[in-house]
């Protein structure tokens, strides 16, 4: 079996969830399968673009506290609008696979619900970034928020700007998360993010191959 047509998959859910080690999972058995096939990127930034990356660590700044939710959904569109110009676009026409960690989504949830700008705000934001490209499957990973808060205390890496919000923005995050699972169902797949990383990772796997079968007819 051969991938013959593009396809973009995207990985959401709250900070904590599990989300990174399930799409680096994830992507290690693809690679296997499908060698030179599949890769992996992530937002904001993405791939080592400067530009991208740049626009990165202004976001995730813990000094950037100041930050507005306007400012900050814009700097999210622009990383975007960069990282499917140099990255996502070009590997769907040559018949990749993109796994990615976040996309629009996150905006919806992070911004638009839990900033309160709006869904609607956020797509006409994303509109010129984001052209023809959707997901042609997205994961979300959901859990109580308490449960990620527990998860995120126990990582080693330096904590970032949105590591360090309150329990309630978390809750909000959550909130956010289920409503626009509800606004924007359209290739959406919940995942409990309560299971262990190994039975989601067969899942998503799963769920991935058969999609390539059918999606190559």
């Amino acid at each position: 079996m051969d991938v013959k047509k593009g396809l973009f998959i995207t990985f959401e859910g709250q900070d904590g969830c599990g989300k990174t080690t399930i799409i680096n999972e994830v992507f290690k058995k693809l690679n296997k399968l499908y060698p030179k096939k599949i890769f992996i990127t992530r937002e904001p930034g993405g791939t080592n673009n400067p530009i991208c990356e740049k626009i990165r660590k202004i976001i995730l700044n813990k000094n950037s506290y100041k930050m507005t939710p306007i400012t900050e959904a814009l700097l999210f569109a622009a990383s975007r609008a960069q990282h499917i110009n140099d990255f996502i676009k070009p590997h769907l026409k040559k018949n990749n696979v993109v796994l990615c960690d976040r996309f629009v989504h996150s905006s919806l949830v992070y911004q638009g619900y839990a900033n309160n700008i709006g869904f609607k705000k956020i797509i006409a934001i994303n509109q010129h970034a984001l052209g023809h490209i959707w997901p042609n499957l997205i994961f979300l990973l959901l859990a109580k928020p308490k449960i990620c808060l527990e998860r995120i205390k126990r990582r080693n890496h330096q904590k970032n700007r949105f590591d360090l919000k309150s329990f309630n923005m978390h809750n909000e995050v959550y909130k956010g998360y289920l409503e626009m699972a509800k606004k924007f169902p359209k290739n959406l797949i919940v995942i409990d993010a309560k299971k262990t990383i190994k039975k989601n990772t067969d899942s998503i796997i799963k769920i991935i191959l058969q999609k390539i079968k059918t999606y190559d007819k």
